[in-house]
């Protein structure tokens, strides 16, 4: 699939919840509609000395020709697109990398996301939920991070909360919601984005019960089209580059994780 760099009208740009942002831009005629799952690489302020970053799609409206993306603020970069304002351009490349597989009808499907790895949850469950049993397991650290999930429709779906400190939702983790799930009822297939420890744990679960898994990498890109090494991971089946063989993959290849790099470390890495 083709991808464009466009400069897009700002519709909004504001805080939900702490330090995270919902960026809703407006598609010009050269945008493509893009799958759930696959990013763009958004220019930063001061595009002449930070590399753009690598945002999720949160949600397309294609009537409205519509982009939204949900982001949290780490760094120099994800801060400085925070202070983009409505009616601003900004500049975007994409869509990029590899979607989750949406071909499924009739199936029961657990969508499982845990903090800002919420965000890209959004389009997956409209794609998913015309044809399928939708089960959206959703966790995080408090009620603040958890605020992202306002910007959902839940109707029609089976939604499970919970947090770390019980501000919302059950006290626990979106691991345990999950394995009590599976006890008393199905699942076809089961998607997940997040932190990588969080995955490898539903990765086990998934293998335990021997359900399809797919998981979104949340791995720092720099370039976003494979001409670096910055968000390159090791798998089960080699190397492999988070941008263009994902970042969405099969959970039976994941491994265990290895230290992440900051924005910062990942820009030097790979200029």
């Amino acid at each position: 699939m083709k991808n464009f760099l466009n400069d897009v009208k700002i519709l909004e740009n504001r805080e939900i919840g702490k330090d995270n942002y919902l960026l809703r831009v407006k598609m010009n005629d050269e945008c493509i509609v893009p799958e759930a799952g696959q990013f763009y690489l958004l220019k930063c302020r001061d595009g002449a000395k930070i590399l753009k970053r690598a945002i999720s799609l949160h949600y397309v409206d294609e009537d409205k020709r519509i982009l939204e993306f949900v982001y949290k603020i780490t760094g120099k970069g994800t801060k400085e697109i925070s202070e983009y304002k409505k009616d601003e351009y900004i500049n975007i490349q994409g869509p990029l990398g590899k979607g989750f597989g949406t071909g499924i009808k009739d199936k029961t499907a657990v969508v499982i996301g845990g903090g800002i790895g919420l965000a890209p949850l959004k389009q997956l469950i409209k794609n998913l939920k015309e044809s399928n049993r939708i089960v959206f397991i959703a966790g995080g650290r408090d009620l603040e991070a958890l605020k992202i999930l306002e910007n959902f429709d839940s109707e029609n779906i089976d939604l499970k909360i919970c947090s770390d400190d019980g501000s919302i939702g059950k006290k626990a983790f979106v691991t345990e919601l999950l394995e009590s799930y599976l006890k008393n009822g199905a699942a076809d297939i089961i998607y997940t984005c997040g932190p990588h420890i969080m995955m490898e744990k539903i990765a086990e679960i998934a293998e335990k019960n021997n359900v399809q898994c797919e998981v979104s990498m949340e791995e720092r890109m720099a370039c976003g089209v494979k001409a670096c090494v910055g968000c390159s991971i090791k798998t089960a089946e080699g190397m492999k580059k988070v941008c263009h063989d994902g970042p969405v993959f099969n959970s039976k290849i994941i491994i265990k994780s290895l230290p992440r790099m900051t924005e910062e470390e990942c820009s030097a890495k790979c200029i």
